[in-house]
């Protein structure tokens, strides 16, 4: 285990950005077409395939999934995604046509002081092409991929990811963390997501003692359009496409643990939901109790980890990073 979403059988996750842009693309890749679902929460997403997802849709299966900054522009990198399958000839297949299934999900990175002039064509096609020719079963955190120019209230947003296993089944979870709230309790070093820990993994505080009087104090952003955390949680149980969509719901709790506030007007909060089928379910309903609870806890254990393994940004203004701040104050 490496506490990593492509400890789930049959996943792989690729990065690429552009310190000098000031964003990126994350795609995660299966290696058999694999039962999706998503559930959207916030009031500002930006999506791509979604409408397939839906369980009324005829496909079921996806090849790829793909997260990236960049807004609307950085829906295109879903395109280098699909460019990078149809050379290996994965996809949905009519006839003689075979055509990648590749939904996909942004964050607004547009304002955090990198450079965007890129004239008529976007980066983010080639950023997906070349986050999905470095798929692999281990990926760096904090300011990669889709989380390189992700930012929250008070620090340095950024790609996290865990993993934990429930009787004879894998749950994994992969989150850009942009939010327009804040990851930590008050103004200090302790994340909401303190419970959740496992071996230290975001510093090992705890919550703090005394609580703050001021811990839920709105902190967040300003009124305007610049957030959105994207997520895929992921899972080697045989499900449906319709147990698929309540992984999904119940994962949403996670990023609820882990954000103040969450689910916002101007948040997107948008989480895929994956089954690779590789481990039987013995009991429909207990087996799909268990796996959603474990995803939402590893999904709060991610958003930590993405803020907690975070790097500032080379120019101003950038957000300072959590190491920057506490990275004192860990634990040994």
């Amino acid at each position: 285990m490496q506490n990593l979403i492509t400890d789930v059988e049959g996943i792989a996750v690729g990065n690429a950005r552009d310190l000098a842009l000031g964003s990126g693309t994350t795609a995660i890749l299966f290696d058999e077409p694999t039962i999706a679902a998503v559930d959207v929460r916030g009031g500002a997403p930006g999506t791509r395939e979604t409408d397939l997802l839906g369980l009324e849709r005829t496909v079921e299966r996806v090849d790829a999934i793909v997260l990236s900054g960049g807004s609307a522009f950085g829906l295109e990198a879903a395109g280098g995604v699909m460019a990078f399958l149809a050379q290996h000839g994965r996809g949905f297949r009519v006839g003689d046509a075979c055509v990648p299934i590749v939904p996909g999900a942004i964050l607004f990175d547009l304002l955090n002081g990198g450079d965007k002039a890129w004239g008529l064509h976007s980066p983010y096609r080639d950023l997906g092409l070349e986050a999905a020719g470095r798929a692999g079963p281990a990926f760096l955190l904090g300011t990669e991929g889709a989380g390189t120019g992700a930012t929250t209230a008070s620090l340095k947003g950024g790609l996290g990811s865990a993993s934990a296993r429930i009787g004879p089944f894998t749950v994994g979870a992969l989150v850009a963390v942009n939010a327009l709230g804040s990851v930590t309790i008050g103004d200090g070093p302790h994340f909401w997501s303190a419970p959740y820990e496992r071996d230290a993994e975001y510093g090992g505080l705890g919550l703090p003692h005394p609580w703050p009087a001021d811990a839920l104090a709105l902190r967040y952003k300003g009124v305007r359009p610049e957030n959105t955390t994207i997520a895929v949680v992921a899972t080697d149980a045989r499900l449906s496409k319709a147990q698929a969509r309540h992984f999904a719901v119940m994962a949403q709790d996670g990023l609820s643990r882990a954000i103040h506030p969450v689910h916002t007007p101007l948040d997107g909060d948008t989480v895929f939901a994956a089954a690779t089928g590789k481990v039987g379910i013995a009991d429909p309903v207990a087996d799909l109790i268990g796996l959603g609870t474990t995803a939402a806890h590893v999904l709060a254990r991610a958003c930590a980890r993405g803020i907690y393994e975070a790097s500032s940004l080379p120019y101003a203004p950038a957000l300072p990073a959590w190491r920057e701040r506490f990275g004192h104050l860990q634990s040994a």
